[in-house]
């Protein structure tokens, strides 16, 4: 009897173990995907963000086009369809590199 429930009590540990580890590679997963340059993604890059359609896609293309670029991720608040909400969701996922200065430095 002990046997049996040693073996038994042997299995829901190691179980239990695998689910935790499943479940901790599951939560990591999405944390290893590189953040949406704004300047630079697609039409198909920006679908892949929760919550942004083909239609918000392209007005944040459309946005990028007129006014030369993002400067700040914030300015993703000024597309249609993106509100405080939206953008609290997406901020995490997006990014808006520094740009550098050429011309500093001499030659």
């Amino acid at each position: 009897m002990r046997t049996i429930l040693g073996v038994l009590l042997a299995t829901a540990l190691v179980f239990s173990a695998g689910s935790a580890a499943l479940a901790q590679s599951d939560q990591a997963a999405p944390s290893t995907k590189a953040a949406v340059n704004l300047n630079t993604a697609t039409v198909a890059q920006l679908e892949d963000l929760p919550g942004v359609g083909r239609a918000t896609a392209e007005r944040i293309l459309e946005y990028r086009q007129k006014s030369g670029g993002f400067k700040k991720i914030e300015e993703l608040m000024n597309v249609k369809g993106i509100g405080e909400k939206s953008f609290l969701k997406l901020k995490p996922l997006v990014v808006v590199p520094a740009k550098t200065d050429k011309s500093a430095g001499g030659r």
